[in-house]
């Protein structure tokens, strides 16, 4: 599978569900189980890069306007959602995070910018298709911290100044 075609599913599955990030997971897992295993590998590879690429504290701090708050758990779930946003949203957020405020449309803080589902969809498959739990996937392992200079969420001005769209449109 190559990158086109990961992305190909990703919007299918997103359309297909209306945007519902859970609906999306169970889509995703229907569609891949229709692959072989290799192929369902290569998806986790492909999500599993794209996860790892998205753990940066400007995103970080992005979620954590969009959201009013993001723990570490809750920023995972969000890059899961982000990569589910498709290839559009995801690399225009990864850029410029505060570029969220123009890329997302409705936002409904009830279903959106939770991916939990999404991240674990490939293993799904997989364990479906052959019985046994997904290999390790031979990419490297996420940073222990993430990239680029850290920022102190609790400073509601500093967050403001640095993601003004988004503070404009998610918190005013």
């Amino acid at each position: 599978m190559d990158e086109t075609e990961f992305w190909e599913l990703v919007d299918d599955t997103r359309e297909a569900a209306e945007g519902d990030p859970e609906e999306q997971a169970d889509l995703l897992v229907e569609r891949l189980v229709q692959l072989d295993p290799d192929m369902v590998l290569d998806f986790a590879r492909h999500f599993e890069a794209r996860f790892n690429r998205a753990y940066t504290w400007d995103l970080w701090g992005a979620a954590w306007v969009l959201l009013d708050g993001a723990s570490d758990d809750a920023f995972d779930f969000f890059r899961c959602w982000l990569i589910g946003q498709g290839r559009e949203v995801y690399e225009g957020a990864v850029h410029d995070p505060d570029s969220l405020a123009d890329l997302l449309g409705e936002f409904d803080e009830e279903i959106d910018g939770d991916g939990e589902e999404l991240g674990y969809a490939a293993d799904e498959a997989y364990e479906q298709l052959t019985g046994t739990v997904a290999p390790d996937l031979g990419i490297a392992p996420a940073p222990a911290e993430p990239e680029g200079t850290p920022l102190d969420f609790e400073n509601e001005r500093a967050l403001a100044e640095r993601y003004p769209l988004l503070w404009e449109r998610f918190r005013e």
